[in-house]
């Protein structure tokens, strides 16, 4: 559930915090309040909507945070995989924006836009203003229909997938091989070329390591040399290190018993002593062993610029050039033997196909086995949106070719006069029937999924009278197990509220702000008042609201019985 929207900063709102409650949340205000600002928050929070566009003129920072209360095990585990603290069944989506900037929170954890999104698509479901028109393309059909069905199509969908990928490639090798024919007798010379090359190198890896140390040796040898004899008479001449620490040593040895700092100091120089003479020992070692080879400095150099000349065809490592030539080889081979190579290919074209053709055959009866029930469940809905004489029906076609997702086009059909066919929802649905069928569709796929928390944005667009009354009716029927907000112009529907909040304009030192505060019992009485009767509110206005919740409150008591 949706607990809190706390705004900060956005259009006319310079601070304000809205606790809701379980149930049916309302929230009414006359047009221009700032109704919109509180949904376009809420969508900014969770990642679907602008906050930059939001921000108060002259604002150095602005806000929203949202906290759900959830005990959903799916939301758990989703947190867990996403190494994001989890807090007792409490999930605190913030987005900031400061300086030009956005940083989206979860839990207090830094997180993506689209982490936000995939952690608010299992807490809440946004039905705005317009998303009804998604009802007038058909991949928006497809998608219901799997969004209702079982586990079993998700499965096979991830197997068509799989297997999709696999036939395209499959063809894409097949027709890459079909076109190299014309000229196959060019690609194997130049492939012989190019291992021939490699193999003639005879190249070893870490070769060119062991030889860049012995050039590096060599090419320095002069400098090598002429330093180390240096260091070594520095050293072991007669007036060199080993010398004078010897003398030290012996001069400090005549009085070391006689205290014993005395004694470290003289078993320091000794063992400086026996240091330096092994460093002698070493350097002497080292250059009656040093060899220079002139001529084997031109055979490592000519042998690293080969290595060099492959590294620059044929990749940056010994190891690439090798990988490469293996390669290579395979290639080789099967234009060598082509025509096996080419069968070979169309085995593994048809292999893919007939398992692609599988899954999509699988995926349509799942699809209408779904769509059987999901049409059934729909129609029941509409009819208790006052769709008195309504036909639904979800027709499938096939597509010309097998895609990833199926081969499967999905339609929904719709008669809501009798005598009229059943035709395409989007050729025969007004503004305000679109509406409602989103309103029956939502309460539908609400029972399917897990989702505690639905918003609707102004679902009441382009209807009224009775068919207004059935759609508070189930608006109240879906807050019985679940939390639902909306934001409403008809009094029908927040006369239904559980809990009424009033969005207002108030002008305060010449500026105007936006206030939300929840409203009790004789103030939703007065509310509804001013929906029903506009600027002026007379006493039979005020009745009629009064009998309006009455009768409202009745409803909802026949609904827990």
């Amino acid at each position: 559930m949706l607990r809190s929207i706390h705004v900060k900063n956005l259009a006319l709102i310079d601070e304000e915090e809205i606790l809701l409650e379980d149930g049916l949340n309302i929230l009414t205000g006359e047009t221009g309040a700032g109704k919109s600002i509180i949904i376009g928050s809420v969508s900014a929070a969770l990642g679907t909507g602008s906050l930059k566009d939001l921000v108060r003129e002259g604002a150095g920072d602005a806000m929203v945070e949202l906290i759900f209360e959830t005990e959903s095990e799916q939301v758990q585990n989703l947190l867990e995989q996403m190494e994001l603290p989890v807090m007792d069944g409490c999930v605190i989506i913030t987005r900031s924006w400061r300086n030009g900037r956005s940083i989206s929170r979860i839990n207090g954890e830094t997180v993506t836009v689209a982490k936000v999104r995939e952690a608010a698509a299992s807490l809440i479901d946004i039905h705005g203003q317009h998303e009804h028109q998604s009802l007038l393309y058909p991949k928006y059909h497809l998608e219901l229909v799997d969004s209702f069905a079982d586990r079993e199509l998700e499965k096979r969908k991830e197997s068509c997938r799989a297997n999709y990928q696999e036939w395209k490639e499959a063809g894409r090798k097949l027709e890459e091989a079909l076109t190299d024919e014309k000229d196959r007798a060019r690609q194997i010379d130049f492939l012989s070329f190019e291992i021939r090359e490699i193999d003639e190198a005879d190249l070893r890896e870490g070769e060119d390591e062991e030889l860049e140390a012995r050039y590096r040796r060599l090419s320095n040898a002069r400098k090598i040399l002429e330093t180390a004899a240096q260091a070594e008479e520095l050293t072991g001449s007669d007036n060199g290190a080993l010398m004078q620490i010897s003398k030290a040593s012996g001069i400090l040895s005549r009085i070391s018993d006689l205290d014993e700092e005395l004694r470290d100091m003289s078993t320091m120089l000794v063992q400086m002593e026996d240091l330096c003479s092994d460093f002698n020992r070493t350097v002497n070692s080292f250059l009656d062993s040093f060899r220079y080879d002139e001529r084997e400095l031109d055979e490592i150099t000519e042998r690293l610029d080969l290595i060099n000349r492959l590294k620059t065809k044929y990749g940056k490592s010994i190891s690439d050039i090798l990988h490469y030539r293996d390669v290579r080889e395979e290639k080789l081979a099967q234009l060598t033997d082509y025509d096996a190579f080419v069968e070979k290919l169309r085995k593994r074209v048809r292999e893919s196909e007939a398992k692609l053709r599988a899954d999509c055959a699988r995926m349509t009866e799942l699809r209408r086995a779904s769509a059987k029930e999901l049409a059934r469940r729909i129609r029941e809905s509409l009819e208790e949106l006052n769709f008195l004489d309504v036909r639904f029906e979800i027709t499938f076609d096939t597509l010309d070719t097998m895609t990833e997702n199926g081969a499967d086009a999905v339609c929904f059909g719709i008669s809501t006069n009798p005598g009229m066919s059943v035709r395409p929802l989007q050729n025969v649905a007004s503004g305000g029937e679109l509406s409602r069928i989103m309103l029956g569709i939502k309460s539908v796929m609400a029972r399917k999924d897990a989702i505690e928390t639905l918003i609707f944005d102004e679902i009441d667009t382009g209807i009224s009278g009775r068919t207004a009354q059935k759609v508070s009716e189930k608006m109240a029927q879906l807050s019985s197990d679940r939390q639902v907000i909306a934001i409403t112009h008809l009094a029908q529907i927040a006369s239904m509220a559980d809990h009424h909040y009033l969005i207002e304009k108030r002008v305060s030192e010449g500026e105007t702000r936006t206030h939300v505060r929840k409203l009790d019992d004789a103030e939703i009485v007065e509310e509804l008042a001013r929906i029903l009767g506009g600027a002026k509110i007379t006493d039979t206005v005020r009745k009629n609201a009064e009998e309006m919740k009455r009768l409202a409150e009745v409803q909802k008591e026949r609904r827990g019985e």
